[in-house]
């Protein structure tokens, strides 16, 4: 299926947030706080894609039946304005086929495959998996290259092998290598996407396509408009942009889990971004205060407490 947004060279749109999954405070789905942020994203903050069940959305801690659900409610908020992009990687090649089918069946624009974790395969067996994935439905794959959570790396070698197949068309590099993604920009059509948002600015300097952002949650237009300003030629706007956001990416991304301090700024600005799932803890009174603070810092309109 064709992705409502996607632009030559973004096969999934250019501002993409991976999206959080609300839980209520005993650890349920909340299904109306899932459609609700999904619109709040595309509406408010610019996203012309979104991720679900990704890390973000805790998909380590969300079964099948959730994941089918929460998808679904997404498609059904957003999903003919936006890239809605499914997580169905895990590190079982038979149960990612079983979610990548699910998610081609409830109508998913794209599916996200993250690198198996833990049980460490060899490259040719980090290719035969995704391999095998992306024969088993029509969907177009973004590959997810986070050798921090996942242990090993997929090797330049390994992508450009992979980019021979036709519907393995991204990769959202949480790898950090500029010069290695250059060097796999440079012998294939993979459109790389920054997903770490520390370096978003210096990913579009060797030709990102865009951003799989997490504090896209709150600050998603500025990176929209990061972005528009890149690529129109007005690089010192871009950079700028890059400046005042330092302490909202400093707070989300650096003091703890990204979906822990997601969720509590999502709450700071009147969403619901909700409770996490063990053995994720919700963030402390002292860390949601420093994000207050940061969030102010870069811009952001945070509830009153007063």
């Amino acid at each position: 299926m064709a992705s409502p947004t996607g632009t030559s060279g973004a096969p999934f749109g250019r501002m993409l947030t991976a999206m959080v999954t609300p839980f209520t405070a005993d650890g349920a789905v909340d299904y109306d706080a899932v459609q609700r942020t999904a619109v709040y994203l595309v509406d408010e903050q610019r996203n012309d894609g979104l991720i679900v069940s990704g890390t973000t959305g805790e998909s380590p801690t969300t079964s099948d039946e959730e994941k089918d659900r929460i998808l679904r409610a997404v498609l059904e908020a957003v999903g003919d304005r936006a890239t809605v992009v499914a997580g169905a990687g895990t590190n079982d090649t038979a149960h990612s086929i079983e979610l990548a089918r699910a998610a081609e069946r409830a109508g998913a624009h794209g599916l996200l495959l993250v690198t198996p974790y833990y049980n460490k395969p060899p490259q040719e067996g980090i290719y035969q998996h995704f391999t095998a994935i992306a024969d088993a439905t029509g969907l177009p794959v973004m590959l997810y290259d986070i050798p921090g959570r996942t242990g090993v790396p997929i090797q330049t070698n390994t992508l450009i092998r992979l980019a021979a197949h036709p519907r393995i068309v991204a990769v959202k590099d949480a790898k950090g290598d500029l010069f290695a993604a250059s060097q796999v920009m440079a012998a294939t059509d993979l459109a790389f996407y920054s997903g770490d948002d520390m370096i978003n600015l210096p990913w579009l300097s060797i030709g990102a396509a865009g951003f799989v952002s997490v504090v896209g949650h709150v600050v998603g237009d500025r990176l929209a408009a990061m972005i528009e300003h890149y690529r129109e030629g007005r690089v010192d706007a871009a950079a700028e942009i890059h400046r005042q956001l330092l302490p909202a990416v400093t707070a989300i991304m650096t003091r703890t889990q990204g979906a822990i301090m997601a969720k509590a700024a999502l709450n700071l600005v009147g969403q619901t971004g909700g409770h996490v799932r063990p053995p994720l803890v919700d963030a402390t009174p002292q860390e949601i205060e420093m994000l207050r603070a940061d969030l102010v810092a870069s811009g952001v309109k945070v509830m009153d407490t007063n």
